[in-house]
């Protein structure tokens, strides 16, 4: 059983693969003082970054965990979410309302993704 573990910190990894599966931590935006628009697109840029950096892609994510820091965001993160994801390739999903780890965060997302 081999697990590789990428971008290595003392809490986490950024991206654990194992078994042909990515596991990705928890990604927020790049620009925390952004609107949820910005930090929406950023966040997701990460996870692609990432995803693409173990041999996987958008279009292989298996599941996708979203907090937002208010439901009232939700169609908004939605619309750059729409534009984002390619079409026919939805994920299994869970988007909830939660106590984000910083004030100024508006949207976090945890990912797990096949790779090739």
């Amino acid at each position: 059983m081999t697990i590789e573990r990428h971008q290595i910190a003392i809490r986490m990894s950024r991206v654990v693969v194992h078994n042909n599966t990515a596991y990705l931590c928890g990604q927020v935006a790049e620009d925390r003082s952004a609107n949820i628009l910005e930090q929406t697109r950023t966040m997701l840029e990460k996870v692609s970054e990432l995803l693409f950096s173990v041999g996987s892609s958008p279009e292989k994510i298996l599941s996708a965990t979203i907090y937002l820091k208010d439901m009232a965001l939700f169609a908004e993160m939605n619309s750059v979410w729409d534009s984002w994801l390619p079409e026919g390739f939805a994920p299994a999903r869970a988007c909830v309302e939660a106590a984000m780890a910083s004030p100024e965060l508006l949207v976090e997302i945890s990912v797990i993704a096949a790779v090739d």
